[in-house]
């Protein structure tokens, strides 16, 4: 275990919490319960109450000196913690691998080289990038022309067994959402393909593509069909070496674009690779996918970004591959069998168990796209306030604007927040850092769920269910008011 986020330190940081409140200038414990109607509320139950929100709402904050935790509302209760779960996956990540950690794609020749002819199989090998791209790929196909490779006389496979294939990271979500693709040892675009229509006519010319500012090759493991029907907008096919999509012609206008997920990741990426081969002059067969681990000669590489700024970009842009690779990647590298998200989850919550000494987390995936996870926000308190001791954490969380009663982000606000945003349909969360204006920094998480009414929205309706903005948008104001209220409170 690594000695960043020791046992030992969480718990000298928690030790803490045995100096006498009274020690705290204006920051009484307040550990708060549902009152009895009638009873006076206190200010924090007030601001929950004028949040108006159906369902539940849980939150805690603590001084990260000492620990000591300031106000506490169902501190001990879990809910889902939606993409706010992707800071401990970066400190799981980070504890596991090391910031400097790199992921590597190779390609390998398994065969004899004479004369620029590979005289056997050429393997594209993933080795679990989460931010490989196509032009990574077409600088791989140049380097792979400039070693003296002309002509392949074997097979061309594609190597994904760096990581378990994952159908959809969460399967509960509707096909066509491009934040939850498949996930497996490869991954190209973030696993999503662009589809792109433009109306000519009274017909539309349609293009799937593996597009980047660089470059925009074609693929054909990826097909649209646009049907004459209004709904539903998008159907989805498997089929053997294809996903198969259709489109409502009634939904498409005059045009338009979007990114659809991409179910077969080491078919994509070899579509791709076989493309930009053939701009360099040599000819790959048809893409063979393999799971056995390659044996040859290394003819380039390529190499990630250091794992710090990768979970720097995870959390601003909260990319669920992102998460899922890198914490599958940092369980398999604890040396446990990992099958599925749900295996590689497992290992991470045993992880916060023993680092932390916290019982209450219980994730089904690493992104928190799966709405089954459930956190407790003392327990990711206690997790922020042992982190900010590494001083790790916090300069890879995205700065969180604080608004006026016009919802208008105010510059200079005397609170800084560097925060953890979370968002599902009828789920919120925010998890992080704020500093006062005197300079005391808390840790806090805040949790917002209507569970029982997110139950009942059906699977095709979960892009943008009815008052799912609305809901959202007033837990937003509810935490913004609450971190008001902590930064006035026990910043002076």
């Amino acid at each position: 275990m690594a000695d960043r986020f020791s046992r030992r330190t969480f718990l000298t940081a928690l030790g803490a919490s045995v100096i006498p409140v009274a020690t705290l200038a204006e920051a009484p414990l307040v550990s708060l319960r549902p009152v009895l109607r009638g009873a006076q509320l206190t200010g924090a139950e007030r601001v929950v109450q004028s949040a108006n929100l159906s369902g539940d709402v849980v939150f805690a904050v603590a001084d990260v000196k000492t620990g000591v935790p300031l106000e506490v509302f169902g501190g001990d209760r879990g809910l889902p913690p939606a993409s706010v779960a992707k800071a401990l996956t970066a400190l799981f990540a980070l504890d596991v691998l090391g910031p400097d950690y790199r992921f590597e794609t190779a390609l390998v020749a398994d065969g004899t080289i004479e004369n620029g002819i590979l005289d056997g199989d050429l393997v594209l090998v993933g080795g679990g990038d989460p931010l490989l791209d196509t032009d990574d790929l077409a600088t791989l196909a140049a380097n792979l022309r400039k070693v003296g490779i002309t002509e392949v006389r074997g097979a061309f496979k594609v190597y994904d067994g760096a990581l378990p294939y994952v159908n959809s990271i969460d399967p509960g979500q509707p096909d066509h959402l491009g934040y939850s693709p498949a996930i497996s040892g490869i991954s190209l675009n973030f696993n999503r393909v662009h589809f792109e229509w433009k109306k000519e006519g009274s017909s539309y010319n349609v293009s799937m593509d593996a597009r980047t500012a660089k470059y925009k090759p074609a693929v054909d493991m990826a097909s649209m069909k646009i049907e004459n029907r209004s709904l539903p907008i998008y159907t989805y096919q498997p089929s053997a070496r294809q996903d198969r999509w259709t489109v409502a012609k009634g939904a498409l206008g005059k045009g338009g674009a979007r990114w659809l997920p991409v179910r077969k990741p080491a078919l994509y990426a070899g579509d791709v690779f076989r493309t930009l081969a053939r701009v360099n002059g040599i000819v790959l067969g048809r893409v063979q996918v393999t799971r056995e681990t390659p044996k040859g000669t290394v003819l380039a590489t390529h190499q990630s970004d250091p794992l710090d700024s990768i979970l720097r970009g995870m959390l601003k842009y909260s990319t669920n591959v992102t998460a899922e690779m890198v914490g599958m990647a940092a369980s398999k590298a604890r040396g446990v069998p990992v099958h599925s998200l749900l295996d590689s989850a497992a290992e991470m919550n045993r992880w916060a168990t023993e680092t932390f000494g916290v019982d209450g987390i219980a994730m089904v995936d690493h992104s928190g796209l799966g709405d089954a996870s459930r956190m407790a926000p003392s327990d990711l308190v206690a997790v922020l306030v042992a982190a900010r001791h590494s001083k790790e954490l916090r300069p890879l969380l995205k700065p969180f604007a604080l608004t006026d009663s016009n919802g208008r982000p105010v510059k200079n606000h005397p609170i800084k927040v560097d925060a953890k945003t979370g968002t599902l349909n009828f789920v919120s969360g925010l998890g992080g850092f704020l500093t006062t204006a005197d300079g005391a920094e808390f840790a806090f998480a805040i949790f917002t769920a209507d569970v029982d009414h997110r139950a009942t929205i059906p699977r095709a309706l979960r892009e943008r269910p009815d008052g799912a903005r609305s809901w959202n948008r007033r837990s937003r104001k509810l935490q913004r008011a609450l971190i008001e209220r902590w930064g006035a409170l026990y910043g002076s």
